[in-house]
């Protein structure tokens, strides 16, 4: 069963990360780009400003909404994860150093997607029957194209529904239970033999956990997310410059390699790899995988900010991208590429070779550190995507679903530490693409309204 499984998923996943797919989210990111007049570049100093900027300005949200703070902070929760720090080592692992450079051309081109999804889902939001805002692709797609499109939304939910199991649980999980393992290894607390003895009681309290936060609705949510996500990148920054300074005679070499490998892939990893087209591949979709830009879940979340704005909470989605991929993963990256760890190219790879880049560097004992670190990305992207689903089921099913769904989400939880990682990823992969195709149509759709509303809000402002 599982052979037939894996061979329907890679057959699939290879058509939907196939060159159409490329093309299309590299020529909507292009389109929207061009129309926007490249607001991510010429804009960019103006978006930190008024995000970056303003990010620890405190004030009450109103009944049924997130700050814009926690808004961010929570699609930056759905970001920040796993894709960070597995989802990059595995990139490298199968398409070398040069899928980094392909990650950092769909973030530029990402950060404007992200952008016009932000501004969309905004815009055509509405209010559910408990009086929350509620938003995002099925939203704008309902609300923005009418009746005889809004099949697309009914994919995009069914899509996210099966999508949020994977991506934002099961792999998730599976990064906890494996940055725990090592760490209690690597400190000499348990035999490696016996660490699956305790994943199935680590798995059970990551569980009550979800439960815990989710089941107390979007203001607990919101309060959890805008306290955690600060703290986590800020400890995962400062580990990971460290490892730069250790091995700062090392970076000009590295950079280079990088982007060498994104046009010469098996110089770097013995033609094992194959080609260049698989570097580009894996770099999209993992960088797809870690910013969300054309996959459109992170707007479910800004949906929900207290703000009259789209433009403005837009603006979030270009910082979003920006400090997800940018930053994080290109420091994920390096850690790998400095550390002088083995990547086992052509093969898989997950957490466990980003944690081995840190202990090469810091030795043993960072990986206590380092499992903090994953705990608190993927526990985090576990509440966020358990928000996505919940929306996802709403416009499916109604309100009443909501709880029963958060439940068994939560318990998904518990199954997570025993499937299989790389199957998982292929799979997350494959669903991730699947929702990918409907948000991208309706994007390009309606992107006139995102040029609308661009050109309203920056009119006879000078750039900055």
């Amino acid at each position: 069963m599982l052979y037939w499984i894996e061979k329907i998923n890679s057959a699939v996943n290879g058509f939907i990360w196939g060159v159409p797919a490329m093309i299309c989210i590299m020529g909507v990111g292009l389109w929207l780009s061009f129309g926007t007049g490249f607001v991510q570049l010429r804009r960019f100093g103006y978006a930190i400003r008024h995000t970056f900027g303003r990010l620890f300005e405190r004030k009450e949200a109103a009944d049924g909404s997130m700050t814009p703070f926690q808004a961010v902070c929570t699609a930056l929760a759905g970001t920040v994860g796993t894709g960070n720090i597995a989802g990059v080592a595995g990139a490298i692992a199968l398409g070398g150093p040069g899928a980094v450079f392909w990650m950092w051309m769909s973030a530029l081109l990402g950060m404007c997607t992200k952008f016009s999804e932000v501004v969309l889902a905004v815009h055509y939001r509405e209010r559910n029957a408990a009086g929350d805002w509620v938003g995002g692709p099925m939203y704008y797609i309902k609300n923005g194209l009418g009746r005889k499109w809004r099949f697309l939304a009914v994919l995009y939910a069914l899509f996210g529904v099966f999508a949020v199991f994977g991506t934002g649980n099961a792999t998730q999980v599976n990064a906890i239970i494996t940055a725990i393992d090592k760490a209690l290894v690597d400190l000499y607390l348990i035999f490696p033999e016996d660490a699956h003895k305790y994943d199935l009681i680590f798995s059970i309290v990551i569980a009550l956990g979800v439960a815990l936060v989710l089941l107390g609705g979007i203001r607990r949510i919101g309060r959890f997310t805008e306290r955690l996500v600060p703290f986590m990148a800020l400890l995962y920054i400062i580990l990971s410059l460290g490892v730069v300074c250790f091995r700062i005679k090392q970076v000009p070499a590295v950079f280079a390699a990088i982007f060498e490998g994104a046009f010469r892939p098996r110089a770097f990893t013995g033609g094992v790899v194959g080609s260049f087209f698989i570097a580009m591949r894996r770099g999209v979709s993992r960088g797809i995988f870690s910013n969300e830009a054309g996959l459109g879940t992170g707007t479910i979340a800004h949906a929900t900010a207290d703000t009259s704005s789209p433009v403005r909470q837009g603006l979030y989605g270009i910082f979003e991208v920006f400090a997800d991929t940018i930053v994080i993963c290109t420091l994920t990256a390096l850690v790998i590429l400095l550390s002088g760890v083995t990547v086992p190219y052509g093969g898989s790879a997950g957490a466990e070779l980003t944690i081995g880049g840190f202990s090469a560097c810091y030795g043993g004992w960072i990986t206590a550190y380092t499992a903090i670190a994953l705990i608190c990305f993927a526990f985090s992207t576990i509440i966020s995507w358990g928000l996505y689903g919940a929306r996802f089921m709403e416009y499916l099913f109604g309100t009443k679903v909501i709880r029963p769904f958060m439940v068994v989400y939560s318990l998904v939880a518990i199954l997570g530490a025993t499937v299989d990682l790389g199957l998982l990823w292929d799979i997350s992969d494959t669903f991730n693409g699947l929702m990918v195709i409907p948000n991208l149509i309706a994007v390009a759709l309606l992107s006139g309204m995102v040029f609308r509303l661009t050109k309203e809000y920056f009119k006879g402002d000078k750039l900055e």
